[in-house]
């Protein structure tokens, strides 16, 4: 199991011990997952953070008439979970799949508990996590309402450069919160 990123990602924020790292390294598990594979359903209970070494995961829900409706993606180096369900400890909505073959690290709720206690660093380190994760979700919900749609395929670009060569046209339109043809047509104008 190569866990050179997730103790690079937590490095940015806090300096573990080689025993701290050691002590978290212990407590994840490694997943590795085919293109399409779920990782969450719709309805569990999540009981894990994943961290992407490899891949690219998207984070969706599904309507009562089959829509699907993209949240997030996580691409190596990113973390991703239903929150909801992950801190309610209720069933999620979520649907967590990879988008191509993928690994991930696990941790659970249980162990991040542990960690909490045993290296105190780590509970900060998730706490500017969820802040992140927060202040993204504004910003991005911010641009939809703001930002014009080839604006914010402009921006989906910087960010999801990876996704973009794995993920279908409709995923990233839902992301977007656009049509597939709409996003055809904003394609074919920044081509030209």
């Amino acid at each position: 199991m190569d866990t050179t990123l997730v103790l690079e990602n937590i490095a940015k924020h806090v300096k573990l011990s080689e025993g701290e790292e050691a002590r978290f390294i212990s407590l994840l598990s490694e997943k590795k997952l085919h293109k399409r594979e779920v990782l969450h359903k719709e309805g569990e209970i999540c009981r894990h953070s994943a961290f992407v070494t490899d891949g690219a995961l998207k984070g969706y829900s599904v309507d009562k008439t089959g829509g699907e409706h993209v949240l997030n993606f996580a691409v190596s180096g990113w973390w991703i979970a239903d929150m909801y369900s992950l801190f309610s400890k209720r069933p999620g909505v979520i649907i967590i799949e990879a988008l191509a073959d993928s690994r991930v690290l696990l941790l659970s709720r249980d162990s991040q508990e542990i960690l909490f206690n045993e290296v105190p660093k780590l509970e900060r380190f998730f706490r500017i996590l969820v802040e992140n994760s927060l202040v993204a979700n504004q910003q991005r919900l911010l641009d939809n309402l703001s930002l014009s749609a080839e604006d914010r395929y402009l921006s989906f670009i910087k960010k999801y450069a990876f996704v973009l060569q794995c993920a279908p046209l409709h995923t990233i339109a839902s992301y977007l919160g656009i049509t597939p043809e709409f996003l055809s047509k904003i394609r074919r104008n920044i081509s030209q």
